[in-house]
């Protein structure tokens, strides 16, 4: 997955033949979504006001490719698997990207460097001989990533081996991306989809103690709950909105009336970028303070 994982959804779509019958609608939304991309980039605001300009557009994007033309011209199938496309929470994953620049967040010198966008995300590097003869051969190195809709890190290349001079038949070597801040976009936040979010947080940090990890969601399906008691640092809630009753998700009408009555806020946006320049701000541990401050942490 590139940095236009929404694009990369629309061309599966296109290529998929489940949605042969859409092949039209999907071809109107990959020109909708190049003028959406064409407006993002040619901003020439800076700062906030880029933000709220960002989020403008990314409104009319969803509105028009979730309700012009998926809600009330697509075909039932589309409308079922849209999920399953992913064709909406992409649409946030890509956005996301583009807040990561220059004009928007200070500190970024080093941003061709980064690893930024859906990422497999290091977890945990663990050891796994299969006995003692081979444990001097080959030690197992086990390395568990997982797939994050959205990071801010960088590249980590790894060689291990019980040899000094590295022994080909005894090296283990590949690649990772450490992510120092993730976050999961979801399009309905549920009682499930929280823990399991809060689980993943937990191996996050695990992995890298440093790590921030946020939730981005646009309907809530459950009775929020105090991420301090967890690992998620927060849930920022796009729409200040409750998902439709399941009889009213495949009312037209209703579902328009939501999009309206409830777009997404730019304020939101703007608190988790602050969140974002915080961290970028920060000087995540320096051991060399802990006299002056009276604290290892």
């Amino acid at each position: 997955m590139g940095m236009a994982p929404h694009k990369d959804k629309l061309s599966a779509a296109l290529e998929n033949p489940k949605c042969r019958d859409d092949k039209k609608l999907l071809m109107k939304a990959t020109e909708i979504y190049e003028q959406w991309i064409t407006s993002l980039t040619g901003l020439r605001s800076n700062g906030k006001k880029r933000v709220i300009d960002m989020v403008d557009l990314l409104n009319d994007y969803k509105n028009t490719l979730e309700v012009e033309l998926i809600m009330k011209n697509g075909s039932a199938l589309l409308k079922r698997q849209k999920g399953q496309l992913k064709l909406d929470n992409t649409i946030i994953e890509e956005f996301l990207v583009h807040l990561v620049q220059p004009s928007i967040l200070n500190g970024l010198e080093a941003i061709d460097s980064l690893q930024i966008g859906p990422k497999k995300a290091f977890m945990s590097l663990a050891f796994f001989p299969r006995s003692l003869k081979d444990l001097v051969k080959e030690p197992k190195v086990v390395v568990k990533t997982k797939d994050q809709d959205f990071v801010v890190g960088t590249q980590i290349h790894y060689k291990l081996s019980t040899s000094a001079d590295f022994a080909h038949d005894t090296t283990t070597s590949g690649d990772m991306t450490l992510a120092v801040l993730a976050a999961e976009c979801k399009a309905n936040l549920d009682k499930t989809m929280f823990q399991e979010a809060a689980g993943t947080a937990a191996r996050l940090k695990q992995g890298c103690p440093v790590a921030r990890y946020y939730v981005l969601v646009e309907y809530l399906d459950m009775i929020p709950e105090d991420c301090r008691l967890t690992s998620i640092d927060n849930v920022f809630l796009l729409r200040h909105a409750r998902r439709l009753p399941f009889e009213k998700r495949s009312v037209i009408e209703e579902v328009e009336k939501q999009h309206l009555e409830f777009p997404i806020d730019a304020e939101v946006v703007w608190r988790f970028v602050q969140e974002i320049q915080e961290f970028i701000d920060a000087i995540w541990y320096d051991p060399d303070e802990a006299l002056k401050r009276g604290s290892f942490v």
